[in-house]
C-alpha cells in the first residue's frame, strides 16, 4: 500500500530504518513506532518507497 501523505512516507522511513536495526527503536515516536510495531518490513518498503511528489504534506481527514 502506497503512502498517502509526505507525513506518512517519512513515518513509514523511520520505522523501516528501525526494523533493520540502522536506527534505534527506542528512538521512534508517534506514528512511526506504532508502524515499527504492526507492520512486516515488506509493507514498511513498499510504503517508505512511495515517491513524494505530489503527494500532500498531510492526509486530509474526514469523517464519512
Amino acid at each position: 500500500m502506497p503512502a498517502k501523505s509526505k507525513k506518512q512516507q517519512m513515518a513509514a522511513g523511520a520505522a523501516l530504518a528501525a526494523k533493520r536495526g540502522e536506527k534505534s527503536k527506542s528512538s521512534l515516536r508517534g506514528a512511526s513506532k506504532s508502524m515499527a510495531k504492526s507492520m512486516s518490513k515488506k509493507e514498511l518498503e513498499k510504503m517508505a518507497s512511495t515517491k513524494r511528489k505530489g503527494l500532500p504534506k498531510r492526509a486530509n481527514k474526514s469523517k464519512k
